[in-house]
């Protein structure tokens, strides 16, 4: 009887002391979220944190909003209208073979007028597009004429004329407006006639010498 007493003492001492060391070991543990060393936890503070820092979108610029912008001083210049309109009617590259290979250049035939009695042709050629169109620009700019309009920009008389293979004959034709074609139309409308009507004879769909041709022709126009 003494040994069950004794036996069974001995197992409630184990039972009380495996009760500590669990209570201990609970007490012990880092609990659910905080960090893994237990001294600092992990909080969303830090996270908020990081969000904050990157997220302050209008404090880089300056502490203003999205959609807050300095007014501008002064606004925006207006824009001044050129002299003269201009109109390219043919841009060709020609090929030239050297020695060393070929050879690239471009030629560039333009219209220019104001649409007020003047009206110039011009070809420029070179190397690049744009230095082509500047030279055509000069080109047609040193060769302008004006033309003898009347206070309604009609023509005084009929002209017929021929140049190169082009032939072209120009007629005033009131309240039928502008009727022409190729790059006679544009040759008479950059020059501010109207009430007109012109006609291309020849079978040449050369633009430039047909835009030369209306030019002739309105060299030869008269005041009345």
């Amino acid at each position: 009887m003494e040994e069950n007493k004794q036996q069974e003492a001995t197992t409630d001492t184990d039972v009380l002391d495996t009760a500590a060391t669990n209570e201990s070991t609970a007490t012990d543990a880092p609990a659910a979220g905080e960090g893994a060393t237990g001294d600092t936890p992990a909080t969303d503070e830090g996270k908020g944190d990081r969000r904050g820092r990157g997220g302050r979108g209008g404090d880089r610029r300056g502490g203003r909003g999205g959609n807050d912008r300095r007014p501008r001083r002064g606004g925006r210049p207006e824009r001044t209208r050129p002299e003269f309109d201009q109109k390219i009617i043919s841009i060709r590259r020609v090929t030239r073979v050297m020695a060393g290979g070929r050879r690239f250049n471009f030629s560039v035939a333009m219209v220019l007028g104001d649409k007020n009695g003047k009206v110039g042709v011009g070809i420029g050629k070179a190397g690049d597009t744009q230095l082509a169109i500047d030279k055509a620009m000069r080109d047609a700019k040193k060769h302008m004429i004006q033309i003898p309009l009347n206070k309604d920009g009609h023509l005084p008389h009929d002209v017929h004329t021929k140049y190169a293979s082009s032939e072209v004959m120009i007629m005033p034709a009131p309240g039928r407006g502008l009727v022409a074609g190729s790059s006679v139309r544009t040759v008479l409308e950059l020059g501010g006639v109207k009430d007109v009507t012109a006609k291309i004879f020849s079978r040449s769909k050369n633009k430039l010498n047909n835009a030369r041709a209306a030019v002739e022709a309105l060299k030869l126009l008269k005041k009345n």
